[in-house]
């Protein structure tokens, strides 16, 4: 998706608004972030072999050595976030969730995709907190790109992608240019869709849930 942040006249507005915005976005994101980051809980013997996935799994739960580090080291890099950002240190905590996505999994593990996935929500959202809303864009699209299956995690993405659309048309709004509103307004109903499409994986994985009980 093309971000609408391009015009010079946005630019500007989007400085503007992101320092006087930063302090009300710093707060929304700590307490978003909370409902987001479901904290490494450990997930079900079935969830592993592909059943219904919203949990991701613990180190101690993992057969394989190297998938057990490589969960270890997310966890600390994600409670380290969580220090941070509970300090209002929104940079470092930023850079505690980019650590997560350089963790290096063993190939093919579906628990790094859900890792990868949360950090990455909670990553958009630390960057929106810091008005950097195109950046926030590119780390949701580029997790939904290469999402593999439906799950709990990429119906959460797709929420945090209406946020960031969100986000994006009060900048619009906020140069006060005419056309910029008439372009908030089309971002709207971006923002819509991803919450639809969030809703429709959920219903989704909740029908498959209730037909396997």
């Amino acid at each position: 998706m093309r971000s609408p942040m391009t015009s010079p006249s946005l630019r500007a507005g989007a400085r503007r608004a992101a320092s006087g915005r930063a302090g009300r976005l710093a707060l929304a994101v700590l307490a978003g972030v909370a409902l987001v980051a479901l904290g490494f809980a450990c997930s079900s013997d079935s969830d592993r072999r592909g059943g219904p996935v919203t949990r991701i799994t613990e180190p101690e739960d993992a057969i394989d050595e190297a998938l057990m580090v490589a969960l270890s080291q997310a966890k600390n890099f994600h409670h380290k976030a969580r220090v941070y950002m509970s300090d209002g240190q929104l940079p470092l905590a930023t850079a505690a969730v980019r650590q997560i996505l350089a963790v290096r999994f063993p190939p093919a593990a579906p628990e790094a995709e859900d890792v990868v996935l949360d950090a990455r929500a909670m990553l958009a959202k630390l960057l929106v907190a810091q008005g950097q809303v195109e950046a926030a864009m590119s780390v949701v699209d580029e997790g939904l790109a290469v999402a593999s299956r439906d799950s709990f995690f990429v119906a959460n993405l797709y929420t945090v992608k209406g946020e960031v659309l969100q986000a994006q048309a009060e900048l619009l709004v906020s140069t006060g240019q005419p056309a910029d509103g008439d372009r908030a307004r089309e971002v709207r109903k971006q923002a819509i869709i991803a919450f639809d499409k969030s809703i429709a994986i959920n219903e989704a994985l909740q029908k498959r849930i209730l037909e396997e009980k």
